[in-house]
């Protein structure tokens, strides 16, 4: 068998103009996830990808590199608006969000998604010593 010479190209598709943006922000990472109106993930990054680890991934600064990673690429690709649904407690929320809007896609809305517990777990029982 032959062996093919050359470069393969990597193929650039084109989406919507509409999309939506998923910013998971826990205590030790920030994840940022760009899709199309079906849910189709156009692009991602994480503090981790960016090459930041340990307490450096929870920072606004890491948030920021990754998310602009991110939109960069989306961008590229033809989105311009999103709806940024943002999860979690994590320092890197809002920083995320302004970069993704200094990037060229405007931000239509920001909706928060983090769950929070109607009554929660049962609380344990008092120490008795």
């Amino acid at each position: 068998m032959a062996k093919k010479t050359g470069t393969v190209k990597k193929k650039v598709v084109k989406v919507g103009a509409l999309g939506n943006v998923y910013v998971h922000s826990t205590f030790n990472n920030v994840i940022i996830t760009i899709t199309n109106e079906v849910g189709d993930v156009i692009s991602w990054s994480s503090a981790g990808k960016m090459g930041f680890r340990g307490s450096k991934k929870n920072t606004p600064y890491a948030a920021q590199t990754a998310s602009a990673d991110c939109a960069k690429v989306a961008y590229d690709m033809g989105l311009r608006k999103v709806k940024v649904y943002v999860k979690g407690p994590g320092a890197g929320r809002e920083s995320a969000v302004r970069t993704i809007h200094g990037a060229g896609i405007e931000v239509m809305e920001i909706i928060d998604v983090t769950p929070l517990p109607h009554n929660g777990c049962r609380a344990p029982n008092r120490r008795r010593v």
